[in-house]
Formats: C-alpha cells, structure tokens, sequence
C-alpha cells in the first residue's frame, strides 16, 4: 500500500537541512531504485522553486511500504530526523486515484 510521509521542518533548519542532504536523498534514490518511490520533495517557504535562504517548511515523499508500521519505521530512521531537520511527521496512508 502507498503511505505519505508528511514532515514539517524546524525552526531555522535550513543549514541542518543541506548538511544531511546527500544521506537523505540516497534513502529516496534506494526507494526509487525499488520501484516504490511515487514522488517525493520539498516544500519551499516562498513561491519559487529556489527559495534560497527561506528555505523550506518540511517535505512529502509517497511510496509503497509493506504496512504502516513499517512505513513509520522507515520515516523515523531518515537523516533529517537525525540532524534535527523534522519538528514533525505524519504517516498516514494515501490512495493513489490520479494518474492512472
């Protein structure tokens, strides 16, 4: 089943943020190598796609796990938890209806 991982940044997070990138992005890379990754990415703090020192507010990635304890399990083990990037997640199921 698919699961969202919805996480919201902490305050001031963004040098914390670009340090634990590269981990952070190679977990995803790992899902999409799977075949489990629907999409995944950040949410910017302002309208732009390059907000560069606004930053961001927190992230979605959508994919398939096996059930819901294992796709928060998986959330809780990220890199961004680890370097203080998340204030919070949520994971909570999601039915894909578009695109087909």
């Amino acid at each position: 089943m698919l699961y969202a991982i919805i996480s919201e940044d902490a305050a001031n997070s963004l040098e914390k943020r670009l340090s634990a990138r590269p981990a952070h992005l190679q977990r995803l890379q790992d899902l999409q190598d799977e075949g489990r990754l629907v999409l995944a990415g950040p949410h910017p703090a302002i309208d732009s796609n390059t907000p560069g020192d606004a930053g961001f507010t927190g992230s979605l990635v959508v994919a398939e796990f096996t059930s819901l304890e294992d796709a928060k399990h998986w959330a809780d083990a990220d890199p961004y938890i680890v370097a203080g990037v998340y204030a919070h997640v949520t994971v909570k199921p999601f039915k894909q209806v578009f695109p087909q």
